[in-house]
C-alpha cells in the first residue's frame, strides 16, 4: 500500500518541478508584462504576449483591472521565488523542501484562481477556452495543496523520532 503511494507522489513532484521550472521562467518574462511598460521587453516576447491575449481572448491580460495588476505583482513576489526555491531544492537534493513549496504553492494557486476565475464566471465575458486553460490549473492547485498536506502528516513521526533519538541520547550522558 505503501508503494502506490510513494509513486504518486514522487509523479506529482515530477509535475511541479516541470511545473516550477516553467513558471519560474514565464513569470518574470511574460506575466509582468501585465505591470510593467513593454518597452522593457524585446519585440517577440511582446509579440507571444498579445498572442495569448487573442488566441485565447484573455480579456484580463488584454486590458488588465488593478485586482488583477495586483493579482500579477502577488504571484512575482511571492510565487516565483517558491517556484525557484523548489527547484533548488530539487538540484541540492533537498527534496523535503517540496512538500512546503507544494502547499504554499497550492494554496497560492487557489486564491489567485479563485479571484481570476470568479470574475471571469460572473463577468460572462470568458470563452470556454479560456476557462479550460485555467481549468488544468486548478486541477494542479489542488494536487499540489495534497501533495503538501500529505507530506506534512508524516512530519509528527519524524519529529517524534528525532525528539526521542535526542532523550535517548540525553540520557546516555
Amino acid at each position: 500500500m505503501y508503494k502506490p503511494m510513494a509513486i504518486i507522489l514522487k509523479a506529482v513532484d515530477v509535475v511541479w518541478v516541470l511545473s516550477s521550472l516553467t513558471f519560474a521562467v514565464v513569470a518574470p518574462l511574460f506575466d509582468s508584462q501585465v505591470v510593467l511598460p513593454r518597452g522593457l521587453y524585446p519585440a517577440p516576447l511582446v509579440r507571444v504576449h498579445r498572442w495569448f491575449a487573442a488566441e485565447f481572448d484573455h480579456y484580463l491580460v488584454a486590458d488588465p483591472p488593478p485586482f488583477f495588476r495586483g493579482l500579477v505583482w502577488l504571484a512575482l513576489a511571492f510565487l516565483w521565488p517558491v517556484c525557484i526555491a523548489n527547484v533548488y531544492a530539487v538540484i541540492t537534493c533537498r527534496r523535503r523542501w517540496i512538500a512546503n513549496t507544494s502547499l504554499m504553492a497550492g494554496v497560492f494557486f487557489l486564491t489567485y484562481l479563485s479571484a481570476m476565475l470568479g470574475e471571469m464566471l460572473v463577468s460572462g465575458r470568458a470563452t470556454p477556452k479560456l476557462v479550460r486553460f485555467y481549468a488544468s490549473f486548478v486541477f494542479l492547485a489542488v494536487t499540489l495543496v495534497l501533495r503538501g498536506l500529505c507530506s506534512c502528516s508524516e512530519l509528527p513521526n519524524t519529529a517524534g523520532s528525532v525528539a526521542s533519538s535526542s532523550s535517548a541520547q540525553k540520557k546516555m550522558v
